[in-house]
């Protein structure tokens, strides 16, 4: 490019040179008359153009129609394509295989959305036979906003001082069941193979002998997969007492020793705001207490803990279980909807719903309107639906009540020390296996 206007350029600053060395302190007349010379030889003259004079004076076209000024300009753009592509040839492999894996990226979220929308839509089938008169006293809240940081750092004291009590035992089940998870996540090897990542450490022999080939290594696949585990709460006012205090504690500890093994954990509570009803009670008698209204009470469901947020960032809300007039009715088919919707949004390769409760669905409103059996029903029918048609994994506790008739995979205890031991002896077995549950 530069060889090109060497002529005409020693030409031009000849005529000059004396006037750019007596003004050479003064930049912005130095700057000016070069500027002048620049263009006196049209160096700014566009490469497109230029090109396209050389190609007409080789050619020799004086006179050429519209037409072939046309295709010549055509494949001007295809050789300026062509140089382009051949000067960046490395970038644009590395920009298609950025964008391969995007595509890929996208076919596998779009996938996972028709799997989602197909689960949705199969749940609303469900739920058309489970009525709810109204939700617009519902509620979805975040532990924190349920009281002031002083009342909830009290609250977390409190629970402090239950968990030494309680602490050793169900700290040494934890540690176990660490030590089988992190076994899991153990990185392996193979080695002396054709491809792969170089081994380093076999560079000395082919110092030593040049003769011998390079040897290279690659990683094993972990039979581990990406995890996310719910613990859902019954936060109902049977719960009142040692129970809630032992959940609150196991759900703390088990959250603390999954996070060290890279296993996300989120932790929710229900219940209702009101009982006897609530707002949504007193609605339905302002609008003539219509006949089987369906469900009737203002739910509270409570975020806990994130399944996103570490476990010192929540470890307070926890205590908030043992706040005095939390706990009321339970409507466990809504709260496992709830949670499951939540699960199924996560895009962790592995996801369990672990239910802590003791026993049935129980809100009096809701009964009294209603037939014996409507919560019940509607509890069983979207477990099964989970069980069977979901990839996600769910169990349950029941403290002192048998829910194995709810739950495929339920298991009873009749006291509640033996909550830790329990949920950690469970998960432990789900992570042994390399079965799904159902």
């Amino acid at each position: 490019m530069l060889s090109f206007w060497e002529k005409d350029f020693d030409q031009s600053i000849n005529k000059h040179i004396k006037f750019l060395k007596d003004n050479f302190e003064d930049q912005n007349i130095y700057n000016s008359r070069f500027s002048k010379i620049l263009q006196d030889i049209e160096i700014f003259q566009t490469e497109d153009t230029q090109k396209t004079k050389e190609e007409n004076q080789e050619e020799g076209q004086e006179d050429q129609s519209n037409d072939n000024q046309e295709s010549d300009h055509k494949d001007q753009k295809d050789e300026n394509k062509n140089q382009e592509t051949e000067s960046s040839l490395d970038s644009d492999y590395e920009i298609d295989e950025y964008k391969l894996d995007e595509q890929l990226a996208d076919a596998d979220s779009d996938q996972q959305s028709s799997e989602q929308i197909i689960q949705k839509k199969n749940i609303n089938d469900l739920n058309l036979e489970y009525k709810i008169y109204t939700t617009q006293f519902d509620e979805i809240i975040k532990a924190e906003n349920l009281d002031n940081a002083d009342e909830i750092n009290k609250l977390r004291k409190t629970l402090d001082q239950q968990l030494i009590n309680f602490q050793d035992i169900v700290t040494k089940l934890a540690n176990k069941l660490q030590r089988q998870l992190l076994a899991k996540q153990n990185r392996t090897w193979e080695f002396d193979l054709e491809d792969g990542l170089l081994d380093s450490s076999k560079l000395p022999r082919i110092i030593m002998d040049p003769y011998n080939s390079l040897s290279f290594k690659k990683e094993k696949d972990l039979d581990f997969k990406d995890t996310v585990v719910t613990l859902l709460i019954d936060n109902s006012g049977s719960m009142r007492g040692r129970p809630i205090t032992i959940a609150a504690i196991c759900a703390d500890i088990l959250s603390r020793t999954l996070e060290r093994c890279s296993v996300k954990v989120e932790i929710l509570g229900f219940t209702t705001k009101n009982w006897k009803g609530g707002q949504s009670r007193e609605f339905w008698n302002k609008k003539g207490k219509p006949k089987t209204p369906g469900r009737l009470n203002d739910l509270r469901h409570i975020i806990y803990k994130g399944a996103d947020t570490h476990w010192r960032q929540a470890k307070n809300n926890l205590g908030l279980m043992l706040k005095e007039g939390l706990l009321k009715e339970n409507i466990d088919g809504e709260a496992i909807n709830w949670a499951f919707s939540r699960l199924r949004k996560r895009k962790e390769e592995r996801k369990i719903l672990m239910v802590i409760s003791d026993g049935a669905p129980v809100d009096d409103s809701s009964l009294s309107v209603n037939s014996g059996d409507f919560l019940e029903k509607h509890l069983k029918k979207l477990v099964k639906f989970i069980e069977e048609k979901t990839q996600i994994e769910i169990l349950a506790i029941g403290i002192g009540h048998d829910v194995s008739r709810y739950y495929n995979r339920a298991i009873k205890i009749t006291d509640v020390n033996e909550l830790g031991d329990v949920m950690i002896s469970q998960l432990s077995s789900l992570f042994d296996s390399k079965k799904k549950l159902h």
